[in-house]
């Protein structure tokens, strides 16, 4: 193999989680590899609705107007129905959060990985990840890769994060054990229509199932079908099908509407995984995004969970830099910080996906889910507010990193 390249941080994967992770890193000037085994700009399955929080982190990121300007719409309003009882929830404006979007994965892990490249990120695709290195005490300290041409070469860093989803190889090979998991799963079949007008967040839930409407884009809609995991079977055989059987119960005006315009793209499953929580870091490694915490699409949090996490995980390693105790420390506070937020999350993602909900009962949930999610936007927004060691370090020279550097 070539002689083994150093950095200072190598992330695996690089869609939302690993892409927003490099970027932080690398705008606090750490030298940071990412690998990820998918080609640059690669589609993914994703019902595409970024929550406040999400909005909030890419916002304060100085990336929003980037997706703006890539043609996403904003979304002003949520319109639900829980069986026949439909609510109309305005999303109102507050800091930084001017609307919500719903990119197209396309659109929003292109935007993240560009931006971690302007800020110094070395990013190889296909290349896959084929093992950890170690030293003689077992501690992580880099990966051995094989590029798309085949040849197998090595990088070292004091930190390899795994950003590389549910089936996370990172966190098979360092033995991330799972400590909390849910019992439920949702099914999901997605898909993508021109020609269907669509003015906001539109979700219905009936008995077994659920389905979205969303407006994201190229003037397209995604709509997805969501039912429990066990009975998968007719949607995992005939997608299309599928989508079209729950849609006939839940909303035969959308799929009216469907049938009226163009599909772009197949129609894409996802079997189900429950929700779970696993150990996010041990010596010299992390896990972030999907790798470490997954929960029930049908809260539709994911990626705000991995933009959110990727910053409490950036903040550890830099703070850290240049100490392996440290960084232990550190990752352990990262640790406790994600589950402050992520517990409840799942406690309460895998109740809905249980699908036994009334549908009063269910509006309670989402209520539930929302006082969840606000100690998360407080903790973000506090992220920006000096502290006292800034106020101390101000003006103190340019040796310093600046206010954990990670923002």
């Amino acid at each position: 193999m070539p002689p083994t390249d150093r950095y200072d941080a190598i992330v695996v994967g690089a869609r939302v989680a690993g892409a927003s992770t490099a970027m932080l890193l690398a705008r606090s000037g750490l030298r940071v590899l990412v690998v990820d085994r998918d080609r640059y700009g690669s589609d993914t399955l994703s019902t595409h609705a970024l929550m406040r929080g999400g909005v909030l982190q890419l916002s304060r990121w100085g990336l929003l107007d980037e997706l703006v300007a890539a043609g996403t719409p904003p979304v002003h309003r949520t319109v639900l129905r829980y069986g026949t009882t439909e609510e109309t929830v305005e999303v109102q404006p507050g800091p930084h959060v001017p609307a919500l979007f719903a990119p197209r994965r396309t659109v929003l892990d292109r935007l993240l990985v560009d931006a971690a490249v302007r800020a110094g990120a070395e990013v190889r695709f296909r290349t896959c990840l084929t093992d950890l290195l170690r030293d003689d005490d077992g501690r992580v300290v880099g990966i051995e890769a094989r590029g798309e041409d085949g040849e197998r070469w090595t990088a070292t860093a004091p930190v390899t994060i795994g950003a590389d989803g549910i089936r996370s190889l990172v966190a098979r090979q360092v033995g991330a054990g799972t400590y909390a998991a849910g019992v439920h799963a949702s099914a999901m079949v997605v898909g993508h229509w021109s020609g269907v007008d669509v003015d906001g967040y539109h979700v219905r839930y009936g008995p077994g199932a659920a389905a979205g409407l969303i407006p994201t884009n190229d003037g397209r809609a995604c709509c997805w079908v969501a039912t429990p995991a066990a009975g998968f079977t007719d949607q995992r055989r005939e997608p299309a099908l599928g989508m079209t059987g729950v849609l006939g119960v839940l909303a035969p005006d959308w799929a009216d509407a469907l049938d009226a315009g163009v599909r772009h793209g197949p129609i894409r499953g996802f079997a189900g995984v429950p929700g779970y929580l696993r150990q996010p870091w041990g010596r010299g490694w992390a896990l972030v995004g999907d790798a470490g915490f997954f929960k029930d699409p049908l809260t539709t949090h994911g990626m705000t969970d991995a933009l959110r996490d990727a910053e409490l995980l950036a903040r550890a390693v830099v703070g850290a830099a240049g100490s392996a105790r440290a960084l232990d420390a550190a990752l352990a506070g990262y640790h406790d910080t994600r589950d402050r937020f992520a517990g409840e999350l799942l406690r309460l993602s895998d109740a809905i996906a249980a699908y036994d909900w009334e549908p009063g009962e269910l509006r309670g949930m989402f209520l539930d889910v929302s006082a969840a999610v606000r100690p998360e936007l407080t903790h973000l927004l506090g992220l920006d507010a000096p502290t006292e060691a800034d106020v101390l370090t101000a003006g103190a020279g340019a040796g310093g990193r600046g206010r954990g550097g990670a923002a």
